[in-house]
């Protein structure tokens, strides 16, 4: 272009013919001519020629701002996957707590330190179960209101699980049934299909629900009372599964969680209705720990002293859950069961009637040694199962856990989260910024 503008100017046009300047002329105009030629140059946009055509400028604009998008958010009500919103595929850690004591040593451990990175797959397994577990708990308690249909909320709840945690058979879904239990009621009710039990002002609901990937669960409960006369007993049960957690470790005695747990819970008093009750840790209710496909594996972890002398062990899942009772602290199992499950053990048993064969074979694709409910089986079509239900109870194959009750006209509440122990520090799985 600078060029061009030289060419133009040097020749003279003079009665029709081209002259050209002397030296001196020339020296001065080329000094004129440099000046402009450098201004152009400095008036060039070197990132982007003057003479690209304005579709290639947008599109350039357009593939800075694809580098710039941000990741996904969550939407509300919950939709999009938690795998989506984590392109990474790795899950955010839980709550660490470091060991004490006698297992310090192990905070610096490059040997466990290794043992950590092979089971890597295993924690980033079970934490993507735990922020599933975290934004649908978010979600609901959001939307929990006096006047709702229990029915409803179960449903709306297991429903936005299966969205987030991307429901894949038995390798990702729903744990077990979602427990609601009310009042006096302390554990393990779900309504059935057809129930019309309404969530009231005054009620005391314990929300338990779990989530799992490969088979890894995560296991945790809270407490929704809308009634603020309910919050000292609420805090009691909160405060001693705190307790629990931070007594957890290694080596450490289940009773010693136990005497810790009850210690702390029965610091508490609640005034209902004017009148003082002591609150009690329910003796015959446990945390537990928890095995691949295995919601009980075995251990349990009382929640008032004189447990058992059994230790806690290096790599283990534990669901340390505490229930806080305006009642006797003693429950029985009462009301009509929802909640079923394969007992782990049950190896091949012959059976004579063949709806019972075909109502396991649909246990056995759908639910494993996963506990599951009555709704559960009408979601998957069975129909007139009741009998066949009931035929491989009596055989051993499948085990009911009917609702655990108190007294009537009192008041249970639960908190309860899932630890892992790891081999260099406690991860508390299930911790939100709620509890």
């Amino acid at each position: 272009m600078a060029k061009e503008e030289l060419n133009s100017i040097l020749p003279i046009e003079e009665q029709g013919t081209s002259e050209f300047v002397d030296c001196k002329e020339a020296s001065s105009i080329s000094c004129v001519l440099q000046k402009e030629v450098e201004e152009k140059v400095d008036n060039l946009d070197l990132d982007e020629p003057p003479d690209l055509p304005e579709c290639t400028k947008k599109k350039k604009k357009k593939s800075k701002s694809k580098k710039k998008k941000e990741l996904p958010e969550q939407t509300d009500p919950p939709s999009i996957p938690i795998v989506e919103l984590f392109p990474s595929g790795e899950f955010p850690e839980g709550e660490i707590q470091q060991y004490k004591d006698d297992n310090l040593w192990r905070t610096t451990s490059e040997e466990k330190r290794e043992l950590e990175r092979l089971e890597k797959p295993i924690y980033n397994s079970v934490r993507r179960a735990a922020e599933v577990h975290r934004q649908v708990r978010k979600y609901i308690k959001g939307i929990l209101k006096p006047g709702m249909l229990m029915i409803d909320l179960c449903e709306t709840l297991e429903n936005t699980v299966r969205k987030l945690i991307s429901e894949n058979s038995l390798q990702a879904g729903i744990a077990f049934p979602t427990g609601c239990s009310l009042n006096w009621v302390a554990a393990h009710w779900t309504p059935n299909s057809g129930d019309k039990t309404v969530l009231q002002y005054d009620d005391v609901m314990k929300l338990d629900f779990g989530t799992h990937v490969d088979g890894h669960i995560v296991d945790c409960a809270f407490t929704v009372a809308f009634n603020p006369m309910f919050d000292p007993l609420l805090e009691a049960s909160r405060e001693a599964t705190n307790t629990g957690i931070k007594e957890s470790g290694i080596d450490v005695r289940l009773c010693d969680v136990g005497a810790a747990i009850q210690e702390v819970m029965e610091s508490y008093e609640v005034d209902i209705n004017g009148k003082v009750f002591q609150v009690k840790s329910i003796r015959n209710l446990n945390g537990h720990s928890i095995g691949c496909y295995q919601i009980h594996a075995g251990k349990s972890v009382p929640i008032v002293k004189g447990g058992e002398q059994t230790k806690m062990e290096e790599g283990e899942f534990f669901a340390i859950e505490t229930f806080a009772s305006t009642g006797k602290g003693y429950v029985r199992e009462d009301l009509e069961c929802s909640h079923y499950m394969k007992n782990f053990d049950a190896g091949h048993i012959p059976l004579r009637l063949p709806r019972a064969k075909q109502l396991l074979a649909t246990i056995n694709k759908n639910f494993s040694t996963l506990a599951f409910c009555r709704r559960y089986l009408d979601r998957l079509g069975e129909t007139k199962y009741l009998m066949a239900l009931k035929n491989l109870s009596d055989a051993g194959i499948v085990q009911p856990y009917p609702p655990l009750c108190d007294i009537k006209g009192s008041y249970v509440s639960q908190f309860e989260h899932t630890i892992l122990l790891r081999p260099t520090c406690k991860e508390v799985i299930s911790r939100g910024d709620d509890y």
